[in-house]
């Protein structure tokens, strides 16, 4: 089983219209102090969950390419010192385009990153602004540019689907993301999120979401187009060359264990689900008082545990394999899945059965929710 370790770096320099991570301004912030508290957190969880080597780091946020690298060099010294790294370990930062912190790449690299994630979210000035983004167009170009010379691999994110968006529009984007050669897209559609400031501006009436029958057309055309260019979808978002998916978020797809530190981080470790304080000063009193930030500690039921399984592992094009699944919690085949709507909806095309795995054909991602709902007994989500 795969074993991942994902350190939350909750600071920007501003918050998204967009956004309802768990992020937070602030004037200062002391390096030392959060240094030897994120250490503290990660001992906490090496102490509880030794045995295999970590097969991928994440930093995550907020914007971990505002950490200094000498931080992040620590953090993972500490990490590969406690557990140790398997061969070809894949270590991402999620990082702004904006010249500040692409100077900082090249010392990233050096401090072990070896995959980075781009927020360039759209190639224009115009979305940029509406977006609510700190750089330009040419600001993104430019760090994408030094991104890919420093390191090995190279993840942007876009949005689509925004107010207004055409066909062609979208189109003519994506074929020009797709041209910067990166191995690796994820492509989200816009999502008025409950709590956002666009939440706020779409209730006062100050621009309307696309319409649902539009976005699933960009939808398909996203599928069409990335198919094309050899980076198909592997997660209903997320595209990639053969090979260069991301290991860490297939950890979580795959339902494998993994630890999170840092302020909000949720883990999963032997049948456990973690969840940190979210308020960095509440976190960082925590991890004084106890040793660690956890403010819950939950054991999974096996029934929960399986349906987590599903609802996650159905996300992937290679669909979820029954047979191991059940063997994994226990279970039968048939208490996985209901067999009757299955057969149903694979004869409408919407899910495909291959030997003992199943998964959603192309045609069903756009109804993956609605599906997830029928397909995945309501015994086994309520248990």
């Amino acid at each position: 089983m795969a074993r991942a370790l994902y350190i939350h770096w909750p600071f920007c320099l501003a918050k998204c219209p967009y956004c309802d991570f768990n992020s937070h301004v602030r004037d200062t912030v002391d390096v030392n102090a959060w240094q030897e508290a994120l250490l503290a957190d990660m001992r906490h969880e090496a102490e509880l969950t030794g045995g295999e080597r970590l097969t991928s780091v994440f930093f995550g946020g907020g914007t971990p390419s505002l950490m200094p690298p000498a931080l992040v060099e620590r953090l993972l010294q500490e990490a590969k010192d406690l557990c140790g790294f398997a061969p070809g370990i894949e270590i991402t930062l999620e990082a702004n385009p904006s010249s500040v912190e692409a100077g900082k790449f090249a010392d990233l690299a050096t401090a072990g990153i070896n995959r980075v994630s781009l927020g360039l979210q759209a190639l224009d000035d115009e979305t940029l602004r509406f977006l609510g983004r700190l750089h330009d167009a040419t600001e993104g170009f430019t760090a994408l540019e030094v991104a890919q010379r420093a390191f090995a691999r190279v993840n942007f994110d876009l949005i689509y689907a925004r107010p207004g968006q055409s066909a062609a529009e979208w189109h003519a984007e994506l074929a020009r993301a797709i041209s910067f050669g990166t191995s690796h897209l994820s492509l989200y559609q816009l999502t008025i999120e409950p709590g956002t400031r666009f939440e706020t501006m779409v209730r006062q009436g100050d621009f309307e979401p696309l319409e649902h029958e539009h976005a699933a057309d960009l939808y398909e055309l996203t599928q069409e187009v990335t198919a094309t260019a050899d980076l198909p979808a592997y997660e209903i978002s997320n595209h990639a060359r053969p090979g260069d998916e991301s290991r860490h978020n297939l950890t979580y797809w795959r339902y494998d264990d993994y630890c999170g530190i840092g302020p909000g981080a949720h883990g999963r470790r032997n049948g456990i689900a973690t969840v940190r304080h979210r308020k960095p000063e509440n976190w960082l009193s925590a991890v004084a008082r106890n040793g660690h930030g956890i403010v819950e500690e939950r054991p999974l039921g096996t029934h929960e545990q399986a349906s987590e399984a599903m609802l996650m592992g159905l996300r992937l094009a290679e669909g979820v394999d029954l047979a191991l699944l059940a063997a994994r919690f226990g279970l039968s085949p048939a208490e996985l899945h209901d067999p009757g709507r299955c057969a149903r909806y694979q004869r409408q095309g919407l899910l495909w059965f291959k030997g003992s795995r199943m998964g959603i054909t192309p045609a069903g991602m756009p109804l993956l929710d609605a599906l997830l709902a029928e397909v995945v007994p309501d015994a086994l989500v309520s248990t």
